[in-house]
């Protein structure tokens, strides 16, 4: 008979989130054997000592990892166990890209409909552009729209805009050929980040559209798919359109701005923007602000920002300097290069006493 410590398979099964059936099949094939079996009956009975290892082969089941990796990673060194299964991961999401490329491109091929000729950009450049704009996205549940870029094709221009309700990003870029038609869609942001890498290595990237996602060519590389989101995209113009002058206007050297936001000790940063008889943009914080040199025109001013807003929105600038349009302190601050228009990010403030 079994002694008392141990359990039988089916308090074994409670105690590990493991089914009956799952440790029969997990015994059988050498992962997880019973400690001992009843000879007349056949009943299985498992120790408290195997409790983790079956917690553990739960878990590596969970993410689709097979039976003979998980075998190694069982019994495996914590470091070699973790290497494997970040491995595992890489493998999985890679193969997730590719199915889903493939599933756009049976989709596409379902359609009659051609594919529509939309821009052809210098694929760094572009890749470029979608990095920065991307840094005013964020993952919202039921607000897929807050992590997407919007295109919009003239035949001037390729205008990418993305925005998180906190900050606003856009950049306009000249094609390499004239766009064939005006287009604007509102494109799904992680299809496009995952494309960057590839975007970055061809010399040229044709964008072609179709009734639900467009079309990335890159010659000597296989085509990307993005799709396109229903949902509609805030009206950013029309919220460009109506914010008020500047009243205050800094220009500072970006690395030494960045440098000051990186060594800030809290979460939250405040600019206070004074004349004194020189020009000067100074951080006010705990330990006492820290001065710091600008060209400044306008009125005094002092604004406060969450770091995590104003951060991206001064690193993704453009050029060495960066120029900041103040309107006051409970309006957006719009920051750009001090000597290049073509990427403009509005960040918002937050009222003074750090309330959102």
């Amino acid at each position: 008979m079994p002694n008392s410590e141990l359990m039988p398979i089916g308090v074994f099964a409670r105690r590990t989130g493991l089914t009956a059936s799952a440790l029969r099949f997990y015994a059988d094939s050498g992962l997880l054997p019973p400690v001992e079996v009843d000879p007349v009956s056949g009943y299985r009975y498992y120790g408290a000592e195997q409790v983790a290892r079956a917690a553990a082969l739960r878990q590596l089941r969970e993410i689709a990892m097979p039976l003979t990796a998980v075998e190694v990673v069982l019994d495996a060194e914590p470091a070699q166990a973790s290497r494997l299964i970040d491995e595992h991961v890489a493998k999985v999401l890679g193969d997730a890209a590719a199915v889903q490329q493939k599933a756009a491109s049976i989709k596409s091929s379902l359609t009659d409909v051609p594919s529509l000729p939309i821009a052809a950009l210098k694929g760094p450049v572009l890749a470029d552009a979608i990095e920065q704009v991307l840094t005013a996205t964020a993952r919202e549940p039921g607000m897929p729209v807050l992590g997407a870029l919007r295109v919009e094709a003239t035949q001037e221009a390729i205008t990418l805009t993305a925005t998180d309700r906190y900050r606003l990003a856009t950049r306009t870029l000249v094609p390499a050929e004239a766009a064939a038609a005006t287009w604007a869609a509102t494109v799904d942001g992680d299809e496009l980040r995952a494309a960057v890498a590839e975007i970055r290595r061809s010399a040229l990237v044709r964008i072609e559209a179709t009734p639900h996602g467009f079309w990335l060519r890159m010659a000597g590389r296989e085509d990307r798919h993005c799709l396109l989101l229903s949902e509609e995209f805030p009206d950013y113009r029309l919220m460009l359109a109506s914010l008020p002058e500047a009243t205050t206007r800094v220009t500072v050297s970006k690395d030494l701005l960045l440098r000051i936001l990186e060594e800030h000790p809290g979460e939250r940063i405040t600019l206070r923007v004074t004349h004194h008889g020189r020009n000067l943009l100074a951080m006010e914080a705990e330990p006492p602000g820290v001065p710091l040199r600008a060209t400044m025109t306008g009125q005094d001013l002092q604004i406060s920002f969450e770091l995590t807003t104003l951060y991206p929105a001064v690193s993704t600038a453009i050029g060495p300097d960066v120029m900041l349009d103040l309107r006051g302190p409970n309006q957006p601050v719009t920051i750009r290069s001090a000597d290049r228009g073509d990427l403009t990010t509005l960040a918002m403030p937050i009222k003074p006493d750090h309330s959102a």
